[in-house]
């Protein structure tokens, strides 16, 4: 038992009162608790209002009076966003509370009836248990612009799949009623949106010559310059198309409305991205972490967004740790497990990083040097993903301490480490 347990541990004492509660959606279970774990009231229910959460309140303090209790101590799981909002009215009251790991609950809740039974009711009990023997984390509220660019990168990449499932339409109508479209245009760019939007359907090219199409692309807000070359073969392939040639009429509604949605998303997309990059720059660390070459702007958003101030962690084993990239291994006797990461963490915080890693092994030497040195090494050399995400808790390393120092990337300092890992092999 480490001292962080003995200290949250120590956080219950007799003048604690404890208080489990289960979150859900509409309805929210609480059950109160002494530091003995003897029930002081049994689970009840109040709703996800204003009243309800002021008559938990009302509830909490008429415990405390009737047991003389001077402090109390709240839990919950924090089960999708659903908490947001209590977290939100404790905070504004005062009221400290931390949160319990589901894993924990689901684990532990035959420990009192041996049985599989789960219920609300049961839960909140569960939980508070597990507050009062120290199992507990202590969450940090985000605020300010750090709230800013959560919703933000949430709101992007929501915006991004909208975007990907309507690229996945436009090229199932390209396939069905103009399919040699693709042997012209790769990708749906800007000269392809306008060719979709003033001539999508064959029949609206044939006849045309090749300064016809030019002025009517041209008719186009977004598109500056029109490559003759491309409007020549499309012109071509337009004579001789296998497209359908049944229910045209509303072929060509469809991929209006598909081009409509496609302009404004992407539209609303780079709005938000430049938004994203004002209010990121407003934090200390955006500087520090754009100075690494094979990171851009967007990158450091999605980053900040999932981190914030690295001001809040005092060792970057913390960062490591958030990310789920700790090793866990299985082992027993003479039997040793393979080391695999946990994955315990912020899923979206560890895909960032992975991806990341990649750009940044091509064209950053430093790390480009030390994943080289990682899988070739003579004595225990690692596979390519193993060294990848060695790098990714290399990366948040070296993240942490130029937000933390206010310094800007130095290559050199990263190749010294690498001689000193190659003198000790």
């Amino acid at each position: 038992m480490n001292r962080n347990m003995n200290h949250k541990i120590n956080q219950v004492s007799e003048n604690t009162l404890v208080i489990g509660i289960d979150i859900a959606k509409n309805k929210h279970y609480a059950c109160a608790i002494d530091d003995r774990g003897r029930v002081l009231h049994k689970s009840f229910a109040f709703m996800n209002t204003r009243q309800a959460f002021d008559y938990l309140y009302s509830t909490i303090v008429s415990l405390q009076e009737k047991y003389q209790k001077s402090e109390v101590i709240i839990g919950f799981e924090p089960t999708g966003h659903y908490w947001m909002n209590l977290a939100s009215y404790l905070v504004n009251l005062g009221i400290r509370f931390v949160m319990v790991n589901p894993l924990h609950v689901n684990r532990t809740k035959e420990l009192d009836d041996n049985l599989q039974t789960k219920n609300d009711k049961k839960d909140a009990r569960v939980i508070a248990q597990l507050v009062r023997d120290g199992r507990f984390s202590y969450p940090r509220i985000i605020e300010g612009i750090e709230a800013e660019l959560r919703n933000g990168a949430t709101l992007r990449s929501k915006i991004q799949e909208d975007l990907s499932a309507l690229k996945n339409r436009i090229i199932r109508w390209i396939d069905r009623f103009f399919p040699e479209f693709h042997f012209v245009f790769k990708k749906l760019g800007k000269t392809a949106c306008a060719v979709l939007e003033k001539s999508p359907l064959p029949t609206d090219i044939q006849g045309k010559d090749i300064q016809q199409l030019i002025e009517l692309y041209r008719s186009v807000d977004y598109l500056k310059c029109v490559p003759g070359d491309k409007v020549k073969k499309l012109s071509n392939i337009a004579e001789g198309s296998v497209g359908l040639t049944e229910g045209l009429q509303m072929a060509r509604y469809e991929i209006a409305t598909l081009m409509s949605q496609f302009n404004l998303l992407s539209q609303q997309l780079e709005d938000l991205s430049q938004k994203l990059c004002e209010l990121a720059s407003q934090l200390t660390e955006y500087e520090y972490i754009l100075s690494v070459p094979g990171i851009g702007a967007d990158t450091v958003v999605e980053l900040l967004s999932e981190i914030g101030s690295f001001t809040h962690y005092e060792h970057p084993r913390q960062l490591i740790k958030l990310a789920g990239l700790t090793l866990r291994e299985n082992s027993s006797g003479q039997h040793k497990g393979q080391k695999k990461i946990s994955k315990r963490g912020r899923k979206k915080l560890r895909a960032i990083l992975f991806r990341v890693i990649l750009p940044l092994i091509q064209h950053n030497s430093a790390f480009k040097s030390l994943y080289e040195y990682y899988t070739t090494r003579r004595i225990n050399p690692l596979r390519k993903k193993e060294a990848m995400v060695v790098l990714c808790g290399k990366l948040l390393k070296i993240l942490h301490a130029l937000g933390k120092k206010k310094m800007y990337f130095n290559p050199n300092s990263m190749m010294n480490d690498l001689s000193c890992l190659q003198e000790a092999a």
